[in-house]
């Protein structure tokens, strides 16, 4: 299984498309077998989503992500962690240990006021 973080300088990034790396961890069980930084090809509708598909990507974890990206991959079976916060290594053990769970903050149009993305 492959779960991806979305980051900015090795801290959870609280919006999904605008992140600078996704981090890939790659998981046997609760263990990390691997992991990779990969640089944000660009932010453009419905893309990532896709790209991180295309990776092998079974879990995406942000801090807060617009419906559409949430959509999209619910359509490719990918499991969407939002809410997520601090460093990556807290973040991934968290995950596999059962503790992290999504909070549903989702970012409308970029608007940012009372969407509860961080920004």
């Amino acid at each position: 299984m492959k779960i991806a973080i979305a980051s900015d300088r090795g801290m959870v990034t609280q919006h999904f498309g605008h992140c600078e790396h996704f981090h890939i961890y790659e998981v046997d069980g609760k263990e990390v077998v691997s992991s990779e930084k990969v640089k944000n090809p660009g932010h453009r509708p419905g893309f990532l989503p896709v790209f991180l598909h295309e990776q092998g990507v079974n879990v995406i974890i942000s801090g807060g992500m617009g419906g559409g990206a949430i959509e999209i991959f619910n359509e490719k079976n990918i499991e969407v962690i939002i809410g997520a916060q601090g460093e990556l290594e807290n973040t991934i053990n968290s995950y596999l240990s059962g503790e992290l769970k999504s909070t549903g903050s989702v970012c409308h149009d970029h608007m940012h006021e009372s969407d509860g993305c961080g920004h």
